[in-house]
């Protein structure tokens, strides 16, 4: 079985407190200061007393970036059911969570560490409101190419954001109605083939397996 990444509450008081700091140097000094030399100067301790309630620095990772998930999917639903609430609600995350947000994204998620299911759950408010999972998937890579350039200051000053943001989200809303236009007119296709099978064998099923009956002979 492998080890995950536990709630906090399951967590061990001294656990609790080390993932505590973590957090608190993560945010005030970013993610390059997140090691374990700086965190166990934070701590008091020498780096080596971290081994024994963490397996190694990944294993801490995992367990802030699986608090992070768990917000985003609380934002990310608090904005939703729409695509602009959505948007609107991942945009104010990152940019409220800057470094949280870099940890997350800027390199792979270590999946095999993380709670079961718990990345499909944050990612679930975007499938929502689009509809379709590959369109859902082209919705977020925007969103995350949009903050991470927001984030390093890589728009110029006079960049209309909002406007971007606004026509983009729209885009992808008219592109989600013509996916499930298109989803139920092939459902709809469907039911009228099946019917008409359905209609087709009903009607073979009613001839006789003699033929049709022939006309009587004239007197």
């Amino acid at each position: 079985m492998r080890a995950t990444a536990r709630p906090n509450s399951e967590l061990s008081t001294r656990q609790q407190h080390i993932v505590a700091v973590a957090h608190e140097l993560l945010t005030r000094d970013g993610v390059d200061a997140l090691t374990l030399g700086r965190l166990a100067q934070e701590l008091g301790i020498k780096p080596p007393s971290l081994y024994k309630h963490f397996v190694s620095k990944r294993a801490l990772e995992a367990v802030l970036i699986a608090d992070g998930l768990r917000a985003v999917a609380h934002a990310l639903r608090a904005g939703g059911p729409t695509l602009p609430g959505v948007a609107e609600a991942y945009r104010r995350f990152a940019r409220q969570h800057p470094e949280m947000y870099r940890l997350m994204t800027d390199r792979p998620l270590p999946r095999d560490l993380l709670p079961e299911g718990l990345e499909a759950q944050a990612a679930e408010p975007v499938v929502q409101a689009v509809g379709d999972p590959d369109l859902a998937r082209a919705a977020w890579a925007f969103a995350h190419g949009m903050v991470v350039l927001e984030l390093t200051g890589r728009f110029p000053p006079h960049a209309d954001l909002d406007a971007a943001w606004g026509k983009a989200v729209s885009a992808f809303s008219a592109a989600a109605a013509t996916t499930a236009g298109a989803a139920a007119a092939d459902a709809e296709a469907l039911a009228d083939a099946s019917a008409g099978q359905r209609s087709t064998r009903s009607a073979v099923g009613s001839v006789s397996p003699e033929g049709p009956a022939r006309p009587p002979d004239p007197c």
